[in-house]
């Protein structure tokens, strides 16, 4: 088996904001969960954990960004989460010379396991594997630690694929699976990556919020 053994706490995170919203009507980052923000929820979270300042991939005319460096897409035209993650590559390309890797966790996931990162790193053994995490069965790829040496082919993929779907781009790659386990709460189980997309939802995860506050 390999030695290499990334530091968890060394890796650079970059939070995805680069989605439409659509569902939501408005920016969902800025959607209030327990009276705080998705952004600064999550924010939060992943800061607790890292050396590294975290940035965060969303337009470059955001409204706030917390204080975090904004790493636009650098190919134009909102093409899905992939487009998010190669800016984050291209970024620490410049930045983070001594990196292998890059991890990227959504803003509209605020239940997301807070030792993500560590579990993800524990289970890559190269610098050009990738690390996704999963839960109750189903993957959650842009929870992942991306290698910087797929950025050139990432690029490639991404303008001639026209569907860009992730599992077609992670089929031309070592990747590794991470299954995170549901959170049990007094109103039934949680999957840790539940997202928000719409107003529905937004409520939906008041309730959840409620349950895992009240085991404390």
């Amino acid at each position: 088996m390999s030695d290499f053994i990334p530091n968890p706490e060394d890796i650079p995170v970059v939070l995805l904001a680069g989605g439409r919203s659509s569902r939501m009507g408005a920016n969902k980052a800025f959607a209030l969960l327990g009276g705080e923000s998705l952004l600064a929820r999550i924010a939060s979270k992943v800061g607790q954990q890292q050396r590294k300042p975290i940035a965060l991939n969303a337009d470059a005319d955001w409204p706030d960004a917390m204080g975090m460096r904004l790493i636009p897409d650098r190919i134009p035209g909102k093409l899905g989460p992939l487009a998010g993650v190669l800016a984050a590559l291209q970024d620490a390309q410049s930045r983070y010379r001594e990196t292998s890797h890059v991890a990227t966790i959504p803003i509209d996931t605020p239940f997301f396991p807070p030792d993500l990162v560590t579990h993800l790193a524990r289970v890559i053994h190269g610098p050009d594997e990738i690390a996704i995490a999963a839960s109750l069965g189903q993957d959650h790829p842009v929870f992942g630690l991306w290698p910087v040496s797929a950025a050139a082919d990432l690029e490639r993929w991404i303008v001639s694929d026209d569907k860009r779907r992730v599992r077609d781009f992670l089929a031309r790659h070592k990747v590794r699976q991470v299954e995170f386990p549901a959170i049990e709460t007094a109103i039934g189980p949680l999957d840790p990556f539940f997202n928000i997309n719409t107003p529905a939802d937004l409520a939906e995860a008041e309730a959840w919020l409620a349950a895992l506050e009240s085991r404390s």
